[in-house]
């Protein structure tokens, strides 16, 4: 009840912002990129804001309790990305005049054909992105309060949906900036609340880990998701009812619901898939994927997604539309690097004490709510109930944030590069996309949420990364290996994901290529398209597009400037 009461404020303030943003929408620019008029500061924590996503604020956390220190290198990479960003691609985007990533791809190089396949592509990106936040929502709520998993994910659905669908990018702009606050504050003040009382023993402990072998209390462990031990030794365990059972050597599928509780003493089973929590090769500073054996192939794998992949981000770069001109989105991009390297000085903080206080998550598969668990586990009184609710505040502020720039981004994908229509025909479309979101995260509770948002980026680093790269700063790109790249990056990744997730299971470097295929889909979607375009000829006004992608722009004579045209083309794919 205290969680939602805490969650009750925060949706309210996001559907009155919402409301402020109605008199402001008349046009699908309004709607899209807020008319262009938004300043660098208010811009970065907006973009710092949508881009702390479920994955950053809690994934991160629950990856190091999961798989270890290593799990560090996703915020390395979260925020690379945006230097990268910042470097090739950020203030060019805005010069460009597009309102979405496909209106971009078509005013550079005058292909219908290519404009449809990165919408299809946003909006692969979007369901790998865009799941996982709502499903986070559902397994945060049930984990802090009696309510069901479907709660969440409907809340988050709602309140995003209907924000978005009365005050667009202005409205978004203001939720996230405000967000990125409330995310920011609520994230650091509790981490040094905890710190601060754990005390010293377990702030040595935290540094220095130990394998968890043996449980040191009777543990009850809550199992939300389905999960797969190997138990080693005869163990006993009782029943939420109190029946007692021993559980024998083998493999022990475990289904979501159960509660067991692990009698004081016992030996921890191990969890298929993860390294022994606080173990030799959880220390390791490298990230040993699937505990596959390959720590190097992994880490190269996760950097290689987060990087390439947060350059392409299409919600992210729907933002940098909204500044006025290039420079501003190029200060945008730098203000947002030192926005973020402040908030990832702190998921290690959460995820070294939760290998300590909360291990139990390891064994119940759900570590991304580590950072909502340790409050509680620290002071049983009202102040950890009242920190354990700010933290749900805040991982909903992530959850909100996220979700209205991934539900624009595809929205906009729909209706204003596949199905072209107006401001009401856009609005229309961001309430079926976001149910049909929900309907997708209603099944989702026992998918890794990092994983799925892994997948995105790599999507992302595979398709829209090439594109942007060789658009903006290679004149010779042709509109056919424009295509020809991003379909084999788009099967490629596609194809790997859907065999991770259906086909049989593959293990060693094998394995972490097909769970984590960016390593080999970006240089495949890169020689692709350079080999494709060296056999063809590129369009007469190639440079002329160029120019205007990288001349600083004169100062602007209305709100918005319309995507250039090339002159003379026949819009053909």
């Amino acid at each position: 009840m205290v969680a939602l009461m805490a969650v009750a404020p925060l949706v309210l303030v996001t559907l009155l912002i919402g409301l402020r943003g109605v008199a402001a929408m008349r046009t699908t620019s309004d709607f899209l990129v807020a008319s262009r008029r938004v300043s660098p500061l208010l811009n970065s924590a907006a973009v710092s804001g949508e881009y702390l996503s479920a994955a950053s604020f809690l994934g991160v956390a629950g990856l190091i309790v999961k798989d270890g220190v290593g799990a560090l290198w996703y915020p390395v990479g979260f925020t690379a990305g945006y230097i990268a960003m910042l470097i090739l691609v950020a203030a060019p985007m805005r010069r460009s005049g597009a309102l979405t990533v496909p209106d971009f791809a078509e005013a550079r190089l005058a292909s219908p054909g290519l404009r449809r396949l990165s919408a299809l592509v946003v909006l692969v990106i979007g369901v790998l992105y865009l799941v996982p936040q709502f499903r986070t929502a559902g397994l945060v709520l049930s984990a802090v309060s009696s309510t069901p998993y479907w709660v969440g994910v409907v809340i988050s659905g709602t309140v995003v949906s209907a924000t978005l669908a009365l005050g667009g990018m202005r409205a978004a702009t203001y939720v996230q900036a405000f967000q990125f606050v409330v995310k920011l504050l609520l994230f650091i003040v509790p981490a040094i609340w905890l710190v601060a009382q754990v005390g010293p023993e377990v702030r040595h402990s935290a540094v220095h880990p130990v394998e968890f072998t043996r449980f040191d209390r009777d543990t009850p462990v809550s199992f939300q998701v389905d999960v797969v031990l190997e138990v080693d030794t005869p163990t006993v365990v009782r029943s939420s009812d109190g029946q007692e059972s021993v559980l024998t050597p083998g493999r022990l599928d475990v289904q979501a619901g159960q509660t067991l509780v692990f009698e004081k003493g016992g030996q921890v089973p191990a969890v298929r898939g993860a390294a022994p929590l606080g173990g030799e090769e959880w220390q390791r500073p490298l990230l040993n994927t699937n505990n596959a054996g390959y720590p190097l192939l992994g880490t190269l794998a996760i950097l290689t997604a987060t990087v390439l992949g947060t350059m392409g981000l299409p919600h992210v770069l729907m933002r940098f539309h909204t500044s006025p001109d290039g420079r501003s989105a190029r200060r945008t991009a730098a203000i947002t690097v030192a926005l973020l390297g402040m908030f990832y000085l702190f998921p290690g903080v959460y995820g070294a004490l939760g290998h300590v206080l909360v291990p139990q998550l390891y064994l119940s598969g759900t570590t991304d709510t580590v950072v909502v668990a340790l409050p509680t586990q620290v002071d049983t009184g009202w102040a950890g109930t009242a920190f354990s609710a700010l933290l749900t505040a805040g991982a909903f502020a992530a959850f909100l944030a996220t979700s209205l720039g991934l539900l624009l981004a595809v929205s906009g994908a729909i209706a204003h590069d596949l199905v072209p229509g107006g401001l009401r025909r856009v609005r229309i479309t961001v309430l079926l996309a976001a149910a049909a979101m929900v309907l997708l995260a209603l099944p989702s509770a026992r998918l890794d949420a990092g994983v799925l948002v892994t997948w995105g980026f790599t999507v992302t680093a595979a398709t829209f990364c090439p594109l942007l790269v060789l658009g903006i700063w290679w004149s010779g790109l042709t509109r056919t290996g424009a295509l020809s790249g991003m379909l084999a990056g788009l099967l490629g990744t596609s194809g790997a994901i859907v065999l991770a997730l259906a086909g049989p299971q593959v293990d060693g470097w094998q394995g972490i290529l097909i769970t984590q295929p960016a390593p080999w889909a970006v240089p495949l979607a890169f020689a692709t398209m350079v080999v494709v375009s060296l056999f063809g000829r590129p369009s007469p006004w190639a440079r002329k597009a160029m120019l205007r992608l990288h001349l600083d722009e004169p100062p602007p004579h209305g709100p918005t400037a319309d995507p250039p045209q090339p002159p003379g083309d026949d819009r053909s794919a």
